[in-house]
This record gives C-alpha cells, sequence and structure tokens, in this order.
C-alpha cells in the first residue's frame, strides 16, 4: 500500500469511530429520555386516577349538599308551619 492509500484508511478508520462514539451519545439520550417519558406516563396515570377519585368525591359531596339543603327546607317548612 502506498502512503496515500494508507492515509485514506486511518482517515475513514477515524471517522467511523468518531461516528459509532456520536451514536452511542445518542443511544444514551435516547435510553434517557425513554425512562423520562415512562416515568412521566406513570405520573400522568396516577394523577388520573386521583383527578377521578377527587370528581367522584366531589359528586358526592354536591349530592351530601343537595340532601342537606332539601332537610333545611323541609325544616323551615315545617317551622313556618308552626308560626303561622
Amino acid at each position: 500500500m502506498d502512503q496515500d492509500a494508507l492515509a485514506l484508511l486511518e482517515e475513514k478508520i477515524l471517522r467511523a469511530m468518531e461516528t459509532i462514539a456520536q451514536l452511542r451519545k445518542e443511544k444514551e439520550a435516547a435510553a434517557a429520555e425513554a425512562a423520562i417519558t415512562v416515568q412521566l406516563k406513570s405520573q400522568i396515570a396516577t394523577l388520573e386516577h386521583e383527578l377521578e377519585t377527587a370528581r367522584c368525591e366531589r359528586d358526592g359531596l354536591k349530592a351530601d349538599k343537595e340532601e342537606v339543603r332539601k332537610r333545611v327546607e323541609k325544616l323551615l317548612a315545617q317551622l313556618d308551619t308552626l308560626s303561622a
């Protein structure tokens, strides 16, 4: 092999090594992003569950409030009857 061919081969090897190093970095970054994505999806699922629980509790409290309102109105009506 002459010197030019050897220099060209060395250059190709160096570029291949740089490409491999860059691909490894990108792979590590992608793996880190994937782990964060999994964690965020888990947090979203937890928050969705908590939101649904809160909505159910809110609906129950609304029903309780309506029941109390009706009872108070009934008691007030009875008081009005007694006053009259």
